[in-house]
């Protein structure tokens, strides 16, 4: 009997929603599995998936145009309705020979930056008129969802026009007091690059890029900033001396003298965050949040970058916090276990050490 392979991706697609998964993966031979908390649990109701299963899953996701950009490429990211109940990132990739994909579940309510336990700190940077914030962290630890938050909370307090680039659209926003323009990479612009060097014609008071790949999408997002925007954006990096590490370096060194000095006069705040299993179950942020005071744009104007953390260790009464300091507190309020804790710190020994002294 022949398998309906878009009954079966919605079975699939309505068991990650029901399992509040973040995830799901499908792949031949393995069940398809989802990833509940961090942890990756195959469906045991699930056989395992043939060539011609895993095939017939991912091309129901596909639209005739997207499958042939895919066979192409190899490799397609997107975003998928399931029936109005659901939204899903979507990366559709080739390995050993097959078809494979991974999608990511968007809720379809924006959280409050309380509801994600964020700290009452980054409320300010919604409040802001102009500067250059950057969320940062590995992938799968909440940056898209802590920007949608911040650009929500503008959203139904401010009078805006918020404009984003996206590589696909995450979060769709219902606009309420300001006007959203989103954008999608592929669909409503050829690249980041381009939606940036446009942008600014669009009358926009709050950006948002969705992701800095590309030098060129780096000196157009300071740009921005530098002339009077609010800007958010994402970076794959690990800490804010990492970022600043690696924004820099992404230049030749010809080009980094102007681009140290935008990124002292523009930068406002990095938030590193990781999600930490919780005990108990689910997960809670661990930030490291480092502010732009005159200490740090100095520390950035004279290439100090490796300064930059003991700054941050000193700054407490500031409201800036390291990412053990972070750790500590939510080992000592039994939020987590102190080996996930460890497990997620940079510098253990250095953790160990703070939770001795308290």
């Amino acid at each position: 009997m022949a398998i309906d392979f878009k009954e079966k991706l919605n079975e699939l697609l309505l068991e990650t929603a029901k399992q509040n998964a973040s995830d799901i993966h499908i792949a031949v031979g393995r069940r398809p599995t989802i990833r509940v908390d961090s942890v990756l649990i195959p469906l045991p109701n699930e056989p395992i998936l043939t060539k011609e299963e895993a095939e017939g899953i991912v091309f129901a996701l596909l639209t005739e145009e997207q499958k042939k950009t895919f066979l192409n490429d190899r490799q397609l990211d997107f975003s998928f309705n399931y029936e109005d109940k659901a939204r899903f990132r979507v990366n559709t990739y080739f390995q050993r020979g097959f078809v494979a994909a991974a999608l990511r579940l968007i809720p379809a309510q924006i959280k409050t930056l309380e509801e994600l336990n964020m700290p009452p700190l980054l409320h300010d940077f919604a409040k802001m008129n102009q500067g250059f914030v950057l969320v940062v962290g590995p992938a799968g630890h909440g940056k898209s969802t802590t920007l949608a938050a911040l650009l929500d909370e503008i959203n139904h307090k401010r009078n805006d026009h918020i404009i984003t680039v996206e590589d696909p659209i995450e979060y769709i926003f219902s606009q309420d007091r300001c006007i959203v323009s989103q954008r999608e990479v592929g669909m409503d612009t050829h690249s980041f690059h381009d939606a940036l060097r446009a942008i600014l014609r669009q009358d926009p008071d709050v950006i948002m890029v969705g992701e800095m790949r590309d030098p060129e999408t780096i000196a157009t997002a300071m740009t921005a900033a530098e002339t009077g925007h609010l800007v958010f954006s994402t970076l794959h990096t690990n800490s804010a001396s990492q970022t600043i590490d690696r924004i820099i370096d992404s230049f030749p060194p010809n080009q980094q003298g102007q681009i140290v000095s935008q990124l002292a006069s523009t930068l406002v705040a990095i938030v590193s965050e990781r999600l930490i299993p919780r005990i108990g179950g689910g997960r809670i942020p661990a930030t490291e949040i480092m502010l732009a005071n005159p200490a740090i744009r100095n520390l950035i104007r004279e290439k100090k970058i490796y300064q930059i953390d003991l700054v941050i260790e000193t700054s407490v009464q500031e409201g800036m916090m390291s990412l053990n300091r972070s750790l500590v507190s939510l080992v000592r309020r039994k939020e987590v276990a102190l080996d996930q804790a460890e497990t997620f710190s940079l510098n253990p020994a250095e953790l160990r050490i703070l939770l001795e002294r308290s």
